[in-house]
């Protein structure tokens, strides 16, 4: 079997970087190469269902090997009571054994288009010794062990690095790597009950859009764990609650030499309702843990138009509204001071906490905990200070928390993973089949 470590170097080679300014989905053609690998391998493993959609979503179903009979026996077995006669009629459906639920596996193709991810060169650094890396490709680039302490727990292993140039890529290759090797594991290995596992690669989660053109239903799971998470051992179950907003001044343009009471500036206008938020609170400069934020990332325009693109954020969705209620108090006070200036604020719905979709499959995260205690990890609860797929996925009715990966630094030319961590993930996922395989379909 191909190591975890060896499917990680190879797909990170593969540029896949998305792009936030297209209009085509996915945004780039080139995350359709490792999509169609990952089709090709699906392939090659005799996996059922494999599919490639016109989207680049690439499905596949590791098929179970738990028929209801059996896992009722081996529950019954473990529990030390005997079953001498056969399961009943009633329990079987169109003469088809009843097999565990289906569980989801996703991972996405594409990297950040925050920097490059072209011509990726990674560097292993074995029997790490415990020093500050220095990025042989560009040495001004250097991950810091004070800044990265998670360093300090992988003295010995095998630590991956960018050549300082482009990103790695870990975010989220390095879940495509590990479902990759615990699906081909599984195989090798059917002693290790499972019920059905479906695999679901995407395209253009970094530009919010990687669950756009799945096909949720036709998953038809119980839940999904997104492959795409910080460290080892680590489950995200908690998001921010997230709107947009956009605020937008008209104002009137003259000549500035005939501007006395004519023109009515936007800048100003808009420099007046920036400045008015608040910067003590609510600002991501200032806030952590489970505080929210309003924040102010992009401004355009001129005399006659002028706008801003604000964050809303809070892990508590209530207070969202809280938040653009404030927003349009600001603007309010400004229309009283500019009457003839249009002020408009306009809120858009984003996505909601991952949590408050987690109740509704209340097996999911103990679950993984199971799991992840059956590989030889201490479960860490997270909380996300941003946004998921597994976010929009449990909006739309299949609740999904994150689970770790070895994802370090994402989004930068210092990312970096770890042999051991690659493979504590590998591990995870095949404990998670076997903790799911003695579950019940059908109720």
């Amino acid at each position: 079997m191909e190591s975890v470590l060896d499917r990680f170097l190879r797909y990170v080679k593969i540029d896949t970087q998305s792009d936030e300014e297209s209009s085509s989905y996915p945004s780039t053609a080139k995350q359709l190469d490792l999509c169609r690998m990952l089709r090709d391998e699906c392939q090659a493993l005799g996996l059922a269902d494999v599919e490639m959609t016109e989207f680049g979503i690439v499905t596949a179903t590791v098929p179970a090997n738990v028929g209801h009979e059996a896992h009722a026996r081996r529950v019954y077995s473990e529990h030390g009571i005997g079953l001498s006669a056969p399961i009943s009629a009633e329990s079987v459906q169109n003469k088809q054994p009843l097999v565990a639920p289906a569980i989801v596996w996703l991972a996405h193709v594409d990297t950040s288009p925050e920097f490059s991810g072209t011509n990726v060169k990674p560097v292993l650094h074995e029997n790490y010794d415990g020093s500050d890396i220095v990025l042989p490709g560009d040495t001004s680039r250097i991950i810091r062990v004070d800044e990265n302490t998670a360093l300090r727990s992988l003295i010995g292993g095998t630590i991956v690095t960018t050549d300082g140039t482009t990103l790695l890529g870990a975010d989220d290759k390095a879940g495509v790597a590990a479902i990759m090797a615990a699906t081909e594991f599984l195989l090798a290995h059917p002693e290790i009950p499972r019920g059905p596992i479906r695999l679901c690669f995407t395209c253009d989660e970094e530009i919010g859009l990687g669950v756009d053109k799945v096909d949720i239903p036709k998953l038809n799971a119980v839940c999904g764990y997104t492959l795409d998470g910080e460290g080892r051992g680590r489950i995200d179950c908690e998001t921010f609650s997230a709107d947009g907003a956009v605020v937008t001044v008209d104002g009137i343009n003259t000549h500035p030499s005939e501007g006395k009471g004519a023109m009515v500036n936007s800048i100003r206008i808009l420099s007046q309702f920036l400045a008015a938020l608040p910067t003590e609170r609510l600002a991501p400069e200032v806030t952590d843990g489970r505080d929210g934020f309003i924040h102010p990332y992009g401004v355009e325009g001129g005399v006659a138009r002028a706008s801003a693109k604000l964050i809303l954020r809070d892990f508590d969705t209530e207070n969202l509204a809280e938040q653009a209620a404030l927003l349009e108090s600001i603007a309010e006070s400004l229309r009283a001071e500019y009457p003839r200036a249009k002020i408009t604020v306009e809120i858009r719905k984003q996505y909601r906490n991952l949590g408050d979709g987690l109740r509704d499959e209340p097996r999911a995260v103990p679950k993984a905990e199971e799991a992840i205690r059956k590989a030889g990890l201490e479960p860490e609860l997270a909380i996300i200070r941003g946004g998921t797929d597994g976010s929009l996925l449990t909006e739309q009715g299949l609740p999904t928390p994150n689970i770790s990966t070895g994802e370090h630094n994402p989004h930068s030319p210092l990312e970096w993973t770890s042999r051991e961590e690659l493979q504590a993930a590998v591990d995870v996922l095949v404990a998670l089949a076997e903790c799911w395989s003695r579950e019940q379909a059908v109720k």
